[in-house]
């Protein structure tokens, strides 16, 4: 039976769980809100670089991708910074949402799924 672990948890959440070879990373926003939807993205983006490494993977591995956005107006923002980013070889699933997120000024929020080698 695989292991389930958990990590940079609280009383909320975990921003990484593993559980037999998948890496699910939680929904991930930008310190900088006050930042515009493509550097929201890029700082996102090398959060999820690092949570990616902390589970023993990364992007080229991406399974599934959620891009949740307040403006679907903005999108191509956050398509530009995602495509400098993604591996073009290895691109997951992916869908983007028009949402309301926590925060006025939280543009973007991303979560993803990757699998472990």
């Amino acid at each position: 039976m695989s292991t389930i672990a958990r990590h940079q948890s609280d009383s909320r959440l975990s921003r990484v769980v593993t559980y037999n070879g998948i890496a699910y990373l939680a929904g991930l926003t930008a310190d900088n809100r006050a930042a515009p939807m493509k550097a929201q993205t890029e700082e996102i983006l090398k959060k999820i670089d690092g949570l990616l490494k902390l589970a023993g993977t990364d992007k080229s591995r991406l399974l599934s991708a959620m891009v949740y956005v307040t403006d679907m107006r903005l999108k191509a923002q956050m398509d530009e910074a995602w495509a400098a980013w993604v591996d073009p070889k290895n691109t997951p699933a992916r869908a983007c949402v028009e949402t309301r997120l926590g925060t006025p000024d939280t543009l973007v929020e991303i979560m993803v799924v990757a699998a472990q080698p």
